[in-house]
């Protein structure tokens, strides 16, 4: 899901895009108790979050929320690290019944950060895949919406023009 919001997004956005997985911070990430806890290379992809102009979040829902080691990594910034900046909230599903989750749990955790979350969220189900690829109709259409409005944010010179069709 966040790849194809990458893609999406650097066909609009003059950026460089770098993709987190939570594997990627290593095996310490449950153990830490603040970010000097990381190694090194964990605290340089942290300090790149930070460092970004705008964040593309998404999780898998497990019974209604986002999952346990993803909310560690978030506890372990500051209140004012995310402050003003530009988030796109998404989330996967084993189905539609999980989609409020996007809403009623990510949206308030990043607006206690005063992140500028986008207004339009993005749930998808697994039935929106196929061999891993987003294929579902509804579900990119809703995504590309949510990239745009990102790719709003931007100023005209780091936007990419793109011929009309």
């Amino acid at each position: 899901l966040v790849q194809t919001a990458l893609d999406l997004a650097s066909e609009r956005v003059e950026a460089n895009f770098r993709l987190f997985e939570l594997a990627d911070f290593g095996d310490d990430l449950g153990r830490a108790r603040r970010i000097g806890d990381l190694p090194p290379e964990a605290q340089a992809k942290v300090a790149a979050l930070l460092a970004a102009d705008a964040l593309i979040v998404a999780s898998p829902i497990y019974k209604a929320s986002y999952t346990g080691l993803f909310k560690h990594l978030i506890d372990l910034l500051g209140p004012a690290s995310l402050k003003r900046k530009p988030v796109l909230i998404a989330a996967t599903g084993g189905g539609e019944k999980h989609a409020l989750a996007v809403e009623h749990q990510l949206r308030p955790l990043f607006a206690f950060f005063e992140a500028r979350v986008l207004s339009t969220a993005v749930h998808v189900s697994d039935k929106d895949f196929t061999d891993g690829a987003l294929t579902g109709e509804a579900s990119l259409a809703r995504l590309t919406g949510a990239v745009d409005e990102l790719a709003d944010i931007f100023p005209a010179h780091r936007r990419v023009l793109r011929a009309a069709e």
